[in-house]
């Protein structure tokens, strides 16, 4: 499953550059996800590294895009010959 950044960001920067897949990126009023490149961090860490560096714990799982464990190894690995 991607990850969803809530309206509750406080536009900290401190996610962005986390991100090893550069999923993230400044949007019109919050930091957003692109859940076509966000792969929770599977492929490069154990636990997604922008909810671990949130301030204010508003990155949660998107609803909207369900992915097994299987399906974001797959994402990181298609990611990862495409560069």
């Amino acid at each position: 499953m991607a990850l969803l950044i809530s309206d509750e960001c406080i536009n900290c920067d401190v996610c962005e550059p986390e991100c090893p897949n550069n999923a993230i990126s400044q949007g019109d009023e919050i930091y957003v996800i692109n859940p076509d490149l966000c792969t929770q961090c599977v492929g490069h860490h154990d636990e997604p590294q922008c909810q671990m560096v949130c301030p204010v714990d508003c990155i949660a799982e998107d609803p909207n895009h369900k992915e097994t464990p299987e399906e974001l190894q797959a994402k990181f690995d298609r990611l990862q010959q495409s560069k």
